[in-house]
């Protein structure tokens, strides 16, 4: 993420992705979830039964942070993307404020297209 490395771990089947990052404690600084979905559509995501608050970026295939969204833990709050989009970056919640992240801002790596 620009000059920032982050380990992600993916969630790329239906049961991954709802399972998320549901009943974990603790999670290191640098690393997330990033969420792949089959194509690109609407994302909505909520908190139940996720312990840590986290901030979401809805992002599009060439890496383009759409919008972003910062959620309470243990909430079904509904949190979604502003545009169709096929990936969802998951961190701690400000990681991306504090790192000057914002919409139109650029993920780059694999799975990201240029």
């Amino acid at each position: 993420a620009g000059m920032h490395r982050l380990d992600v771990q993916l969630a790329q089947t239906p049961e991954q992705r709802q399972i998320g990052l549901m009943w974990r404690k603790d999670m290191p600084v640098h690393e997330g979830m990033l969420f792949v979905f089959e194509q690109a559509t609407t994302q909505c995501f909520w908190m139940r039964n996720t312990l840590t608050a986290l901030s979401t970026a809805f992002v599009e295939d060439d890496g383009t942070i759409v919008n972003l969204a910062d959620m309470k833990p243990q909430t079904d709050d509904s949190h979604c993307s502003t545009k169709p989009v096929r990936f969802v970056l998951e961190m701690h919640q400000g990681w991306f404020a504090k790192k000057g992240f914002k919409a139109g801002n650029k993920l780059v790596g694999l799975p990201f297209k240029p």
